[in-house]
């Protein structure tokens, strides 16, 4: 069984990934977008739903520069990693080659709020 400093140090030398949005991370991108248009303007949107597309895609190069996202970390839940952009965190998994970003959230909503809306909600 592989350590995870031994598989850090292994992430380190890898020079690229490829950064995948799974469906939820999707969905919470194009609701951002929906509510900026609809409560600011379409040129806002436009340009915040590109700069978070962006800030997504930094993760090819530099996936390992995230920090553990402490809720799940409590929970015992130790592979998943943030970055942020504005109030935005994005929730993301480096697996082998891929970097799946499984969600896009409002940072000053309660992350376990957020979990129960989608576990139990659905």
């Amino acid at each position: 069984m592989i350590s995870e400093n031994e598989l850090t140090n292994s992430r380190k030398n890898k020079l690229s990934y490829k950064v995948k949005l799974v469906s939820n991370a999707e969905d919470d991108l194009f609701e951002i977008y929906r509510f900026v248009y609809f409560n600011d303007s379409k040129d806002k949107a436009e340009n915040l739903y590109s700069k978070i597309y962006e800030r997504c895609y930094t993760l090819q190069d530099h996936a390992l520069r995230g920090q553990k996202v402490p809720e799940l970390v409590n929970l015992g839940i130790n592979e998943f990693y943030q970055i942020h952009f504005k109030p935005y965190r994005i929730i993301y998994k480096i697996s082998d080659d891929d970097v799946l970003i499984y969600c896009i959230l409002d940072g000053r909503r309660s992350l376990q709020e957020i979990l129960q809306d989608r576990l139990i909600g659905e």
